[in-house]
């Protein structure tokens, strides 16, 4: 038969393993919720990249792009300035996606220092956050899987639903 352990030994035992499983759960919670915030963050950023020169236009070189030739990563033809008399590039250079076509003209906003231009008006700004969209869906899969917050992981991954398909909608 074996002796019965004190019970202070067992008590002490308990707190000392209920110590550890907080000491983990936070650790986990610690370390998912950095993770989910980091891949929020690179959304963020790599959305601003472009987003500025789409989203704050007053004072930037606006107007329309008529596609006439495109390469492998770039389409390029003539700018036409939306004020008139205003000096705006001869010809621009828009980058090629699936949302680009040869012979369909666009509204485009000129970056500043070049003559590369960007798809302005709300395609042009659903475009832009693009990235950010990615972002929500993969940081929802965090918080569900490491953080176990089914709601707010679910909430992510309809705005990032949300935000891809009205951009593939007006693109």
């Amino acid at each position: 038969m074996i002796p019965a352990m004190p019970a202070s030994t067992r008590s002490s035992r308990q707190v000392s393993r209920q110590a550890s499983v907080s000491a983990l759960r936070f650790g986990r919670i610690a370390a998912m919720g950095a993770v989910a915030a980091l891949i929020l963050i690179a959304g963020v950023w790599a959305s601003w990249r472009t987003a500025p020169y789409v989203m704050l236009t007053k004072g930037r070189e606006r107007g329309t792009i008529e596609v006439t030739r495109c390469g492998q990563d770039t389409c390029t033809g003539p700018f036409t300035p939306a004020s008139a008399g205003s000096p705006g590039p001869d010809r621009v250079v828009i980058g090629k996606s699936v949302a680009v076509r040869k012979g369909r003209t666009y509204a485009v906003v000129v970056k500043p220092g070049g003559d590369e231009v960007l798809r302005s008006g709300p395609a042009g700004i659903l475009y832009a956050w693009v990235p950010m969209g990615g972002a929500l869906l993969l940081a929802s899969v965090v918080v569900a899987g490491g953080l176990r917050r089914t709601r707010v992981a679910w909430v992510l991954a309809g705005l990032g639903v949300a935000l891809l398909t009205a951009a593939f909608v007006t693109v």
